[in-house]
């Protein structure tokens, strides 16, 4: 059973950087596609980064693209999502993804969850 553990997020001023981290134990994902979703109060989890299982290639939410770069290190198990150019509408918890069983974009379609990491942007 693959368990997945989020992290680095925190508060930061708009205009700001965070470096998310993906952790994976209990078995390898270097085989599967993966995917950084995101959850604001109020709203549905939505859609943010996805990257396939060799990591050349790469999928973005028009919201993020250009400031958000999703990698991975098979080597290590992980996954990561570096955020740029961090707006207040960037705050949200977010949710790292593994093992797409459909659409790389749904949240539906992934198996493994991380428990979230909250990322706060202050205007």
């Amino acid at each position: 059973q693959v368990q997945l553990v989020d992290s680095g997020g925190g508060l930061v001023q708009a205009g700001g950087s965070l470096r998310l981290s993906c952790a994976a134990s209990g078995g390898t994902i270097s085989g599967y596609a993966a995917a950084w979703f995101r959850q604001a109060p109020g709203k549905e989890r939505e859609f943010a980064a996805t990257i396939n299982y060799s990591g050349d290639d790469t999928r973005y939410a028009d919201s993020v693209k250009g400031r958000f770069t999703i990698s991975r290190d098979n080597a290590k198990n992980a996954v990561y999502l570096q955020m740029n150019s961090l707006k207040p509408e960037d705050t949200a918890v977010y949710y790292c993804a593994v093992f797409p069983s459909g659409g790389r974009y749904a949240a539906s379609s992934y198996k493994y969850w991380g428990q979230g990491t909250q990322v706060t942007v202050s205007s």
